[in-house]
């Protein structure tokens, strides 16, 4: 008896937390281009990041897969702490709308869904119709989770042994928060733990007083999610994981008073006409948790800047170490069209770095300043560093599950970083050339001084078209223009390198002069070759050849 009642809820549970990750897989999945556009609602109103965070949770309905989420924009810098508690007080909010769902009794449904789920799964035709289909199963598994743990519970009913250790809990508030808080800490599910609470209460093992003291646990145990998330991260994230942590003590504390007083009792009793019986306990379980989360939300926003120092003053720390950001966040990884989105981020910094290194090169070349050109050696390394951060970003993005169109971008994002890091070795070649000028004082005619400052000026003016480009991404109007001084570059690379190999022949060029200007040349016209390789990228929206745009390069 005893093994099959702890197998049974094993299983249930297990099953009820299948069904929550798959199903909250599939809507992520559903919603990526969503989550990518309510990125940029985010600003420094917190209000805005309640509402943002609580969205986010009822569209993935997963407050967890929020919270890392959150670290990971923390980390990379996107946001701030503030705007983080925000989201994550906005988290807790829409977490509430699982337990809603829950008390709508629909286990007797959970076989059906299943089924017309499975189908839809294997033979949807389009990959959207797929994944509503993993939606639907995954809510199908999730209600047979439940099933399983109240059918094996309910002999449960007639034990005096359990009927006494539940009555405690109703008079140990303390002792009921405490088991809610560890259930949870365990299964790493605040939804799995509300819903094992409901079948508790529904099979009328627990009375109401006792169901919300294990809630209050609930929310409490959820916080660890933002603690797992942010080791290895910086200061700030461990403040957000800290931030949560208070919200949710404070609120617990608050409320197990109004609980055991009995006011909360009335007011969700209010909210849930009628008395608070087998058949309805499910309801007000779930309007409890709601009540507590925004009330708590409530309470708490006129404070969050108030939260914030508090935070800080706890968690201690430089503050250099809050602003050590990098956009290539491994907490972002499971949400591939945000995660593409840092990869580009972090893509655009190398790409402004490389120009950086270019200016600084013939810069140093043309005014035969060795103090400039002693920075390049540094940002080479940091550009090599960068290919090599992004490269790896980029393969964990092609472990995920990705669409076909996330796919097809991987590719050409993986040439384009190889493109940018070319273009600092370009540069490093170039600061090569111009140590051996200053060392053997070699001067160019004035004509080729010329001619290399107007090849200069070219790839400055594509540098900065791309550089808008890319942070807007296939804005083709300028990208155009680009494309155009990139011809216009190649015709001066042909006409200034055939005259200058006909003024050697002709001796009326100094031998290594004309072979300076022409290795100037050849490296100033594949900078623009790379450059336009990288333009081509962005304006097919890093499509694998979808570029509009085709130039013999």
């Amino acid at each position: 008896m005893r093994q099959d009642l702890l197998f049974g809820v094993i299983g249930g549970l297990g099953l009820f937390i299948f069904g929550m990750r798959f199903l909250s897989d599939g809507l992520q999945r559903v919603a990526s281009s969503r989550l990518k556009k309510i990125v940029t609602v985010f600003t420094d109103k917190p209000l805005m990041g309640i509402l943002s965070g609580c969205f986010v949770t009822m569209l993935l309905q997963s407050s967890s897969v929020t919270t890392v989420i959150t670290v990971g924009f923390v980390n990379s810098g996107i946001l701030l702490l503030r705007q983080a508690i925000g989201v994550i007080i906005g988290a807790n909010i829409g977490t509430t709308i699982t337990a809603q769902i829950i008390a709508f009794k629909v286990t007797k449904f959970a076989l059906p869904i299943i089924g017309i789920g499975c189908v839809i799964y294997l033979f949807g035709q389009k990959k959207k119709t797929q994944l509503w289909g993993q939606v639907m199963l995954g809510f199908g598994i999730l209600f047979l989770g439940l099933m399983t743990m109240s059918d094996v519970l309910k002999p449960l009913k007639d034990s005096q042994l359990a009927h006494d250790f539940f009555v405690k809990l109703s008079y140990h508030p303390l002792l009921a928060i405490m088991i809610g808080t560890l259930v949870t800490f365990v299964v790493q599910s605040s939804s799995a733990s509300i819903g094992l609470v409901i079948v508790l209460a529904q099979n009328g093992l627990i009375d109401f007083p006792a169901a919300i003291y294990l809630v209050l646990g609930d929310n409490i145990g959820t916080t660890i999610t933002a603690w797992i998330a942010s080791i290895g991260s910086n200061l700030t994230s461990k403040r957000v994981a800290m931030a949560h942590s208070m919200f949710n003590l404070i609120g617990a504390s608050y409320f197990a008073f109004l609980t055991k007083s009995g006011l909360f009792i009335h007011v969700v009793d209010y909210l849930t006409p009628g008395s608070i019986t087998v058949d309805t306990i499910a309801r007000n379980i779930a309007n409890a948790h709601s009540l507590f989360n925004i009330t708590n939300a409530i309470v708490f926003f006129p404070f969050i800047g108030l939260l914030e120092k508090l935070v800080k003053t706890i968690v201690r720390g430089r503050e250099e170490e809050a602003v050590t950001y990098t956009y290539l966040e491994k907490h972002l990884l499971e949400t591939p069209e945000i995660a593409l989105e840092q990869a580009k981020k972090e893509m655009l910094r190398m790409l402004i770095l490389s120009q950086r290194a270019v200016c600084e090169s013939i810069e140093g070349f043309f005014n035969k300043d060795r103090k400039t050109l002693s920075l390049l050696p540094a940002k080479e390394d940091e550009i090599d560093g960068l290919q090599g951060d992004i490269t790896a970003y980029l393969v964990e993005i092609s472990k995920q599950d990705l669409t076909s169109e996330q796919s097809a971008q991987l590719p050409t994002l993986l040439h384009s970083v190889n493109d940018i890091e070319k273009i600092g070795d370009h540069a490093e070649n170039i600061m090569n050339i111009a140590y051996r000028v200053i060392d053997n004082n070699l001067e160019l005619s004035r004509q080729g001084d010329g001619r290399l400052r107007r090849i200069y000026s070219e790839i400055q003016q594509m540098f900065e078209i791309l550089i808008q480009s890319f942070e807007k991404q296939a804005s083709n109007i300028p990208l155009k223009n680009l494309f155009k001084i990139e011809q216009e570059l190649n015709k001066d690379y042909r006409t200034f390198g055939q005259d200058q190999i006909r003024h050697l022949q002709r001796g009326k060029t100094f031998v290594l002069s004309g072979v300076v200007f022409l290795d100037m040349l050849s490296n100033m016209e594949k900078i623009g070759d790379h450059l336009t390789n990288v333009a081509e990228a962005v304006v097919s929206d890093f499509q694998y050849h979808s570029s509009p745009f085709i130039y013999e390069i």
